[in-house]
């Protein structure tokens, strides 16, 4: 078992999980919250800034729902000014600015984009009038470069795979990238870091009350089986398409959620010539086409889902669609064999009147659905911080005390302090280790101004420092790291959202997947059984992943993916050891 520092409270190794824990059962929070989302996280973050105490519960991991399924964009929502939604774009490009300058400047960098013009003049002066607006909207102090205007030839040396489409031009205007599973999961270490108290594999059976009002939860841990009562002045309902089930609990909710499903592929960057991100129009929606280190993301779709929460399925119909809409406008023709990963998640939208999922709202609402029970729902991942801050608020005015306002719009997240200065520093410290200044910015935009952490694990063991077999963008440390100091319960944990593996890679990580877990083994104590049944979870869910992609609907589609159980399900793997920690006592 890798030593923990009680001091370093944004550090979640399976130690401080436990500590956690014990905290839960204890003491009496102000504020508890249900969802490990980015608003979980966010209003987490946000009560605990302002010197409430706080729990923060999971079921599954950190961001395994739609918060590690997203376009990995932190974007203004360009799309949204032809629905003179003007607000909502505001308050996006005011979010992406405060993440760029000063939140998580190590997490989210500016991304170029072509908005490919295939009519002349009327539509040039018509997307170049909205384009104007949006870099107008950021303000002076802006972060990211103006738009401009280019000429056929001039977007063809831009995007040489758009030759032969029949582009007249383009205009090319900029947004924000995002690791969206790691930036949920600073959220959550930042906010431990302020005073929360912060568990997953933890999951929610029911609400206790007294009287009328709801004063806690009666939890589970999905790893021992332990129950748990959480007793909370305030409960949030942060949990995205899971919100009307828990609502459900109170016996009314006044919130109503739709979940829209949306699919992307990841595809390698030399099958597609390019160097800066697409946005294009298609009959359903908006496809994008986004530069992802040295992927493609491309997507996404926008339908109905009324089937398991938990692992949406991409179908063969959602697959072929976004590439036969890609192979409208570039040269190279692209076929099943060329994606290496594919994903799908749930929008969480606040039901309308219309039956059209890309019609519903992208605001958010909070909502006190029952005394004491507060539901927040909706919006985007981009303004996330608005909507914690929202609820937060709501919770406030229920409590017998005076509340500061809040001050998340200037709390950097963990691994942004220091991180420009470590930043340039950066060929001193791949000389120092021995490694290519190319690995140290790899590090460097995962981990921020942490990656001292990540030094400090080679300098003891240099063998970390070598890639990772199956997946040589990333070293072995990480996943060590992903067990010792970032929650890591479980094989998928680290091959899906501590890492991006699992769709980076044409086998899907299996070949990484036994190094990782030889790692993981290290730190959370796993024998021989443990990390074989691990290896086999992981390989049951490539195998109901590809099988799921490969039917006709979603139906048929949900019937293959469901045939891997969930590993936090079944036989579980992390309760010996966590079992034996109790045991052994305390840091």
């Amino acid at each position: 078992m890798a030593s923990e520092t009680s001091k370093d409270r944004a550090q979640l190794g399976p130690r401080a999980r436990l500590q956690a824990l014990d905290r839960m059962e204890a003491e009496h929070f102000d504020v508890v919250i249900i969802g490990g989302g980015v608003t979980g996280a966010g209003a987490a973050l946000d009560a605990a800034a302002r010197g409430l105490s706080v729990a923060l519960i999971e079921q599954r991991d950190w961001a395994a729902g739609t918060s590690s399924r997203s376009s990995k964009l932190i974007h203004g929502g360009l799309r949204y000014l032809e629905r003179a939604d003007v607000g909502l774009v505001l308050e996006a490009k005011r979010e992406q600015s405060l993440m760029l300058r000063r939140l998580c400047p190590h997490l989210v960098s500016p991304v170029p984009f072509l908005y490919p013009l295939f009519h002349r003049i009327w539509e040039r002066a018509y997307i170049g009038a909205g384009v104007l607006l949006y870099d107008l909207l950021s303000g002076l102090g802006r972060d990211l470069p103006w738009h401009r205007h280019l000429s056929r030839r001039a977007a063809l040396r831009a995007f040489p795979s758009l030759a032969g489409s029949g582009i007249k031009g383009a205009i090319q205007f900029y947004d924000a990238l995002v690791d969206d599973a790691r930036h949920t999961l600073a959220l959550v270490r930042t906010a431990s870091h302020h005073g929360a108290a912060v568990a997953s594999s933890a999951r929610v059976e029911e609400l206790t009350r007294a009287g009328h009002r709801v004063t806690g939860v009666r939890l589970r841990c999905l790893e021992s089986g332990r129950e748990i009562q959480v007793r909370g002045r305030q409960i949030i309902n942060a949990t995205g398409v899971w919100a009307d089930e828990i609502q459900q609990m109170a016996g009314r909710g006044r919130i109503q959620v739709r979940a829209s499903k949306g699919i992307h592929l990841v595809i390698p960057r030399d099958r597609i010539h390019g160097d800066s991100g697409l946005i294009l129009r298609t009959q359903q929606s908006v496809l994008f086409v986004i530069p992802w280190k040295h992927h493609w993301i491309v997507g996404t779709t926008d339908s109905d889902w009324n089937l398991d929460l938990a692992h949406p399925a991409a179908s063969r119909r959602d697959v072929d669609y976004l590439l036969g809409e890609l192979n409208k406008v570039i040269a190279q023709r692209l076929t099943r064999e060329d994606i290496e990963g594919v994903y799908a998640g749930l929008r969480p939208l606040l039901s309308g009147e219309t039956e059209d999922t890309s019609e519903l709202s992208r605001k958010h609402a909070v909502s006190r659905s029952e005394s004491g029970l507060i539901t927040v729902a909706g919006g985007k991942y981009t303004t996330y911080r608005v909507m914690a801050q929202d609820a937060i608020d709501l919770a406030a005015r229920g409590l017998d005390q005076r509340v500061p306002a809040s001050c998340t719009d200037r709390t950097p997240l963990v691994g942004a302090p220091g991180y420009p200065a470590i930043w340039n520093r950066r060929q001193t410290m791949a000389d120092d280790l021995g490694l290519h200044i190319s690995q140290i910015e790899h590090l460097l935009g995962r981990y921020g101004a942490r990656i001292d952490e990540l030094i400090g694990l080679i300098s003891e063991r240099p063998e970390l420092a070598e890639p990772l077999e199956g997946a040589p963008s990333y070293l072995a440390v990480e996943a060590h790291y992903a067990a010792s100091h970032e929650g890591a319960l479980h094989l998928e944990d680290v091959l899906t959202r501590r890492t991006r593996i699992s769709i980076e890679t044409f086998d899907r990580g299996i070949t990484a997947a036994r190094p990782v877990a030889r790692r993981m083994a290290e730190v959370l104590g796993w024998d021989d059984a443990t990390r074989e049944r691990e290896l086999a979870h992981y390989d049951a869910r490539v195998l109901a992943e590809r099988e799921s992609q490969q039917q006709p609907n979603d139906h048929t589609a949900d019937d293959a993916r469901l045939g891997a159980p969930d590993v936090r399900l079944g036989e579980n793997s992390g309760a010996a050891i966590l079992q034996l920690d109790r045991g052994r006592g305390r840091d």
